[in-house]
């Protein structure tokens, strides 16, 4: 069969193969079936390391994911954090009115200590 087929890729006549004895059938039959269990292990070996490469991907492809939903939430709290500060500083009063009320109460500080000193004795 396999000289026939040789043939025939070659475009010989394939019918003028002659049949082989049946030591060189054995030969050429062990020869053939070592070559197809040598074969089919590659072929497994290559389908077994794709499968492994493939579950590594997914692991890598999950841990990403979750690293980028955790950055996710983590901006998602700082953006609320940053919102609140920024409610809290407008919520406060502008430096303008501050100073203004420091003046004010140095005024009226000054008002009550002079309120305080005795008054001068009259000569």
């Amino acid at each position: 069969m396999e000289m026939r087929t040789k043939m025939r890729l070659m475009g010989f006549n394939a019918e003028s193969v002659k049949p082989l004895n049946e030591e060189a059938a054995a030969e050429l039959g062990a020869e053939l079936l070592g070559e197809a269990t040598i074969f089919v292990m590659a072929c497994s070996c290559l389908v077994l390391e794709y499968w492994r490469h493939q579950k590594n991907l997914r692991r890598k492809k999950g841990k990403r994911r979750a690293a980028w939903t955790a950055m996710r939430d983590e901006v998602d709290h700082l953006a609320l954090a940053l919102e609140a500060l920024q409610a809290q500083v407008q919520a406060a009063p502008p430096r303008g009115a501050l100073e203004e009320l420091q003046a004010q109460m140095r005024e009226v500080r000054a008002q009550l200590c002079a309120l305080d000193q005795p008054p001068a004795p009259e000569e």
